[in-house]
């Protein structure tokens, strides 16, 4: 597992670039998870930028990911932006996967973006409660096994209105039934 230093550096690097071309963004995944829930192994950095920014940028966010000591193929990266299709950043200082999302899973999550200091006097943008349970549901529904916990917890320790936007977004996603099954399930194993 990575150190909280460690992400702290990457995530550092990562705000400087997007910051400097006026790219919006927000972590999501397995860092925002630990913040809202229970600390849990996350082995990589999953960060949303918005689509629009980052393709009118490209021509500059490619040579300033490059200085900042990040290993890609910049072939992929511009296809994946036009695309809106994930990709991946390997910080080679820190030995750290960055999985960039040039999309919002949930519409409209980058404006719903609260601001929180995950590391001691870093203030940095994640995803809402609210937008990551329902994006990581979307993630069992093609297959991810890992998230399920992830959405238990997240649901538990949401407040009334939280919960309700939840259900009412399934709903409206066709993933109801999903959350219900998972939401039954025990975060205990079996024999």
């Amino acid at each position: 597992m990575f150190s909280p230093d460690l992400f702290r550096v990457v995530v550092e690097r990562l705000i400087r670039v997007l910051d400097t071309l006026g790219i919006k963004f927000h972590l999501t995944g397995g860092i925002t998870a630990v913040h809202y829930s229970e600390p849990r192994l996350t082995q990589d950095l999953d960060v949303v930028v918005d689509p629009f920014a980052a393709a009118k940028q490209i021509d500059l966010l490619v040579p300033n990911l490059a200085a900042q000591g990040y290993l890609f193929d910049e072939t992929v990266v511009r296809d994946a932006i036009a695309n809106s299709r994930p990709f991946q950043l390997f910080d080679t200082n820190e030995s750290l996967k960055i999985d960039i999302y040039p999309r919002e899973l949930i519409s409209g999550e980058i404006s719903r973006s609260i601001e929180v200091e995950l590391f001691t006097g870093l203030t940095v943008p994640i995803v809402s409660l609210t937008d990551l349970t329902l994006s990581k549901l979307i993630w069992i529904s093609k297959g991810s096994h890992k998230s399920r916990r992830d959405v238990r917890q997240l649901f538990r320790r949401s407040i009334n209105e939280e919960s309700q936007t939840i259900l009412a977004k399934a709903d409206q996603m066709g993933l109801r039934s999903l959350l219900d099954e998972v939401l039954s399930e025990s975060d205990e194993i079996l024999d």
